[in-house]
């Protein structure tokens, strides 16, 4: 099988894990679809996200900047290891992040402010 053939089945199995809600969690259409949400609820300070979102999209712009492209350009495989770590990095931070969030709106919905609940 060729390097292009495995790296694709990969994806492919990784797209349909998500997709799913691997190991019990919420499918990737529910965790995109909280991200604005979640994004407002940060900035409105009653989600404690900032330095994480924060973190993310500094990753984003690294991985995006053209600044970067040089290296790939001369260091080839070394050049894109980089890019590659930080994206698998980014992958993982949203998807923690989301359902991290998923689970504070889910438990925000079962309390009644003013009232205890026993």
């Amino acid at each position: 099988m060729t390097k292009t053939l495995k790296r694709t089945a990969a994806f492919g199995a990784l797209a349909r894990a998500l997709a799913s809600g691997a190991r019990g969690g919420p499918p990737l259409g529910r965790r995109l679809a909280a991200i604005p949400r979640m994004i407002k609820a940060t900035l409105r300070r009653e989600y404690d996200g900032g330095l994480r979102l924060a973190m993310m999209v500094a990753a984003t712009a690294y991985v995006a900047s053209p600044i970067d492209l040089a290296p790939e350009l001369f260091l080839a495989v070394f050049g894109l290891a980089d890019d590659a770590l930080m994206i698998t990095w980014l992958a993982g931070s949203v998807l923690s992040e989301t359902e991290r969030f998923l689970e504070w709106e889910r438990r925000r919905e079962s309390v009644i402010p003013g009232h205890v609940v026993r």
